[in-house]
């Protein structure tokens, strides 16, 4: 059983109906019996750094959510806001992130080139070999939201670079968690296939 995260904010519908389509068992729910009794979990996100903590401290889940993770090791996939959210802290406000990955979240900067935020299609480009990437090509593209990207302070965290003007971090992975700056839910036969691979783990 997949556990979509439920804390409030995030596509979650869009997640779970990807999961369907994928033939995993999934199911949204705030229960920490729920997410102790899961396989995976999935984080989603999106809006605001300092909203989605203190949203997701509210929640009262943080606890158990570090117990699922980091005790447990049960693999969690961060999308967009969830994936920044397992870094450190944000630009963009002052609330501590959950500190899963040593990076910090930083603002795109502004450029006549470039539009912020970062809005539509973009490839992607593996920096390692890893499970969770498998079958997927050189010409795998998803679908970004974003005015902040991922900077992880060791090379070893990051799995997959995209460029917008520069090139960033567009997937992250430590152990058993992964984050993923695009959306998979959004992204037909990439994010299916990204799916499929988190489901076979």
């Amino acid at each position: 059983m997949i556990v979509v995260v439920d804390y409030g904010v995030g596509n979650i519908a869009s997640v779970l109906n990807m999961l369907k389509k994928v033939g995993a068992k999934a199911k949204a729910s705030n229960s920490p019996a729920d997410l102790e009794q899961a396989d995976k979990l999935i984080l989603p996100g999106v809006g605001a750094f300092d909203a989605g903590m203190r949203t997701l401290r509210a929640s009262g889940l943080i606890d158990v959510l570090n117990e699922q993770v980091l005790k447990l090791r049960k693999p969690v996939m961060g999308i967009c806001l969830g994936s920044q959210m397992l870094g450190c802290r944000s630009e963009e406000g002052t609330e501590a992130g959950l500190g899963w990955i040593d990076m910090d979240i930083v603002r795109f900067e502004k450029r006549e080139e470039r539009k912020v935020p970062h809005m539509g299609w973009n490839y992607v480009r593996p920096c390692k070999m890893h499970p969770i990437l498998a079958g997927l090509s050189q010409d795998s593209r998803y679908y970004f939201v974003h005015s902040y990207y991922m900077l992880p302070r060791s090379s070893d965290a990051t799995l997959l670079v995209a460029n917008y003007g520069q090139e960033f971090t567009a997937g992250v992975v430590r152990d058993n968690i992964f984050g993923f700056q695009f959306h998979p839910e959004k992204s037909h036969k990439f994010g299916m296939q990204l799916f499929k691979n988190f489901v076979s783990l």
